[in-house]
């Protein structure tokens, strides 16, 4: 075996927030300073190589969907790498699905974006259900204020349904 000496050295592991200082500056210059010890935090997690390995894995093993069961019944179930799932409890624990609304506040939607940045270096994937279940909150309340829409940040996410196709009769 020889020695590779034209390559980098691994990037980790290390701290997302910590090592971008544009980031930090925008956190202080948008009233999201708060944040910064939650967010340093989350950077240290998402770079840590056990994290980062989790975003190869889950960006190597794509969503599998299983449209019928061995019988021709439709089932419509989508199969995802425990990766995926990782990453998601990751992004649910750091509120990155709700955090601006169920704890509003100056500066609390630029802190969910730089968490939701960082996240996405990672792996994008799982960017989607967090950012449908940010974006339904203010859609569900601005077709309905009077719902009063509360938000619970216990881990639930809001999911894109697919209307299934009626399989043809035989």
């Amino acid at each position: 075996m020889y020695e590779v000496t034209n390559q980098p050295p691994p990037l980790e592991p290390y701290n997302l927030l910590q090592t971008d200082r544009v980031l930090r500056e925008a956190l202080l210059r948008e009233n999201a300073a708060w944040a910064e010890p939650e967010l340093t935090a989350l950077g240290q997690k998402l770079g840590e190589p056990e994290t980062i390995r989790l975003g190869f894995a889950a960006n190597n093993n794509p969503p599998v969907l299983h449209a019928f069961d061995r019988y021709g019944h439709r089932i419509d179930e989508v199969e995802f790498h425990p990766a995926w799932h990782q990453l998601m409890s990751l992004a649910v624990a750091a509120g990155l699905h709700c955090s601006p609304w169920a704890q509003p506040g100056p500066g609390a939607h630029v802190a969910r974006a730089a968490g939701t940045y960082m996240l996405g270096q990672i792996e994008s994937g799982v960017y989607c259900p967090i950012a449908m279940t940010y974006g339904s909150v203010a859609a569900m309340r601005r077709r309905s204020p009077r719902n009063g829409c509360r938000v619970s940040s216990r881990g639930n996410t809001i999911r894109a349904a697919v209307r299934p196709v009626k399989k043809p009769a035989r």
